[in-house]
């Protein structure tokens, strides 16, 4: 039973008026499935094993470049951040880590602040660093860069940033430090394109060695913004080749919303595995560019997509398979604890999904040039409703079978709303 701010007797009331229609639905797609040679209890078990992590900076509103509208009950620390990241792990049951920044989530008392998550049936994730903002009585500026910048003051003031983010993650009982920088140019001639990547290994290189032994860096690109003319590390084949220069500890992350439109991100999931460099995934979905909309609202069939990729990879393993997962959205109109829930029923359905691929029907249709045949396979799998799956994994671990109605239930925005401090008006994003 997950621990957390919900009384589970709550959310066991909450399950009864629906447990008989969730059995039978249940026992309907297990016949369903055993009749194409699939135990429904199997792929359960599979899904139980699975998990994502949560940011802390997306159990706020987020915002645009133009305008934060705040809302009642919004957390204003990272304590009260995990105290609603503890109601979708209650509610969902796979969510059971948290991913910080800072230093927006710098706290004094490191070891004090794991005890809370872990009283509230938390752990740590990756870390995150912050080289894209000044802080208040910072001495250098990152307006032209950080790890890439052609001022050394800059580099080492970011080096020892992301050395300083490793240490509070081995107090939280993380692992990984996720890098991502917004260096690049907004004019062509503003920087020396091959310099400016160099910097960025050299400085990276430094942080590459402050890493524990059983640490892994993660490399994060993005096409673009806040540097629309060139990035620094704009892609895949960028990270990649960073990854490899700086060692063995070192790997990709691949966010959803980072890539050019219509880009194949299956495929660089493929690459990327083949090259051992698959080191993690920031699940969100994008309409226009990097829009960070909540997992599988906009492009549910591209998200299955890349579990298919990750199935197949998980079966190969090659010289290794430990993706990080991590749901990244910004939450502009909705609340996100609900934005939350919705994001991880999306995923965890793709990867469910993924898992009913007849991989040997597949494989055979592959081998020889069944087009169709290799196509249906997939197609088959992705038109299965395994909402019945999601729901008896979340039961038998406690949680809700209708999660976003037990949290409407409870009514947790009213009661903060008395007990947090209220969130100013905000001009953008963070």
């Amino acid at each position: 039973m997950s621990k957390g701010p919900i009384n589970p007797d709550q959310i066991m009331v909450g399950n009864d008026p629906v447990l008989a229609g969730h059995r039978d639905d249940y026992d309907s797609l297990g016949r369903h499935l055993s009749r194409r040679g699939i135990s429904i209890d199997d792929i359960t078990a599979q899904l139980a094993a699975f998990s994502l992590a949560i940011p802390s900076w997306g159990l706020g509103r987020g915002g645009t470049r133009f305008a934060k509208f705040a809302m009642p009950g919004e957390p204003t620390n990272i304590h009260e951040k995990l105290e609603d990241a503890a109601i979708v792990q209650q509610l969902c049951c796979i969510t059971p880590r948290v991913s910080p920044h800072f230093p927006w989530d710098r706290v004094d008392d490191f070891v004090g602040l794991r005890e809370a998550a872990t009283s509230m049936g938390l752990e740590f994730d990756a870390v995150n660093s912050n080289t894209f903002q000044d802080q208040k009585d910072q001495a250098h500026s990152y307006q032209y860069g950080s790890l890439s910048a052609q001022d050394k003051g800059v580099r080492d003031q970011a080096i020892a940033h992301n050395i300083e983010c490793i240490a509070a993650g081995t107090l939280l009982g993380s692992q990984a430090l996720t890098v991502w920088v917004a260096d690049g140019t907004n004019f062509p001639g503003q920087q020396d394109l091959s310099r400016s990547l160099d910097r960025y290994i050299d400085a990276a290189a430094e942080v590459y060695a402050a890493l524990p032994t059983d640490w892994r860096m993660l490399l994060e690109h993005k096409l673009f913004e806040p540097a629309f003319y060139s990035s620094v590390i704009s892609d895949w084949g960028s990270s990649a080749l960073a990854a490899q220069e700086l060692g063995p500890k070192a790997q990709c992350l691949v966010d959803l919303g980072h890539h050019a439109p219509n880009v194949n991100i299956e495929q660089i999931v493929a690459r990327l595995h083949r090259l051992g460099k698959l080191g993690g995934f920031h699940f969100n979905d994008s309409k226009y560019g990097d829009d960070d909309l909540d997992s599988g609202s906009i492009n549910p069939h591209q998200l299955f997509l890349v579990f298919n990729e990750l199935i197949e990879a998980q079966n190969n393993p090659r010289t290794g398979f430990n993706p990080a997962y991590m749901i990244d959205q910004s939450h502009n109109v909705t609340d996100p604890i609900e934005s939350m829930l919705s994001s991880a029923e999306a995923i965890a359905a793709a990867y469910t999904k993924a898992m009913l691929v007849d991989r040997a029907a597949l494989h055979e249709a592959q081998a020889c040039n069944d087009v169709m045949a290799a196509f249906q396979s997939l197609r088959l799998a992705y038109r299965t409703d395994v909402t019945p799956i999601l729901a008896e994994a979340r039961y038998k671990a406690g949680g809700a079978l209708m999660p976003l109605n037990a949290y409407r239930s409870i009514e947790w925005r009213l009661l903060k709303e008395r007990h947090r401090k209220s969130v100013g008006l905000g001009a953008g994003i963070v």
